[in-house]
């Protein structure tokens, strides 16, 4: 596989669910068995490195050919976990969401529409065969979404190094819960926020993520990770995230029925995550 940089560069962030093995089909069981065994399994910079691969070809290939075999593994409590990557189903989902990010010029140019139409193509194609498809990842750029935080603790924050699967000494900030916890947050914070404030893309999306993690087996684990933004993100800014304390603290606050400490909390959020934005415009 070609080595595109020693340095990843996307600023993306992750939200990923590590199913145990007793959820998948028995064939596929049997692979991921095989799979967990591995020394060499590749880590989470080379999923990067592939997907920026992909991109040098003229045309570039914004869809892998064929499905990833590979997975991040984790052992929980004893229980083998895994986190299939699905490159394609998820370049096919990114690609979708492009128009929404990038002015149609600069799209044309990085894609061009005759590729980006052969992919579409593909994809209903797929979909025909694969109605129930879900990835076991999420991705946004640039940011960490509000309503990912409701679904993780304070108390469950990781700072560091990483090792293993995370690929060398790059520095880490993540969170991991388990799944009947991640459900149950989710579910208080929307009975709260429905009774408090109006209909809006915060409650959207908790309800759309609540939607996705009950499609996953109830003893998975949940993982925030932080991911490129590490690499963008001074370390003590860093250092004094505590994002989804304010989440908590502003929801705990509106179910009091305590505006002005709501209203504190998301003002701090506002400000922590302006400042990353600002960066990106900087880029």
């Amino acid at each position: 596989m070609p080595k595109v940089s020693s340095v990843i560069v996307p600023y993306a962030t992750y939200l990923r669910v590590y199913e145990p093995l007793a959820a998948f089909p028995e064939a596929e069981r049997g692979h991921w068995e095989r799979y967990a065994r591995r020394e060499d399994r590749p880590s989470y910079q080379d999923e990067l490195r592939r997907s920026l691969t992909d991109l040098l070809p003229t045309p570039p290939v914004p869809v892998p050919v064929h499905e990833s075999g590979d997975a991040f593994v984790l052992e929980v409590d004893g229980v083998v976990c895994v986190c299939p990557w699905r490159t394609r189903l998820r370049g096919w989902q990114a690609l979708g969401e492009l128009g929404e990010e990038l002015p149609a010029s600069v799209l044309d140019a990085v894609l061009p529409p005759v590729v980006r139409g052969q992919a579409a193509k593909d994809y209903e194609r797929w979909l025909i065969r694969n109605p129930d498809a879900r990835p076991w990842i999420r991705t946004a750029t640039w940011q960490v979404p509000l309503h990912w935080f409701v679904l993780v603790s304070d108390g469950e924050r990781e700072v560091g190094k990483g090792s293993g699967d995370e690929g060398g000494e790059a520095p880490v900030l993540r969170y991991r819960t388990p799944m009947v916890q991640a459900r149950r947050r989710v579910a208080r914070a929307l009975k709260t926020l429905k009774e408090t404030i109006d209909e809006g893309p915060l409650i959207d999306g908790l309800v759309d993520v609540g939607r996705w993690l009950e499609e996953f087996h109830p003893r998975s684990l949940v993982e925030l990770d932080y991911g490129g933004l590490v690499h963008v993100m001074p370390a003590e800014e860093l250092a004094e995230d505590h994002s989804a304390t304010d989440v908590a603290e502003g929801i705990e606050a509106l179910r009091r029925g305590d505006g002005a400490a709501a209203g504190e909390a998301y003002g701090r959020l506002v400000e922590r995550w302006r400042s990353v934005r600002d960066r990106r415009s900087a880029n």
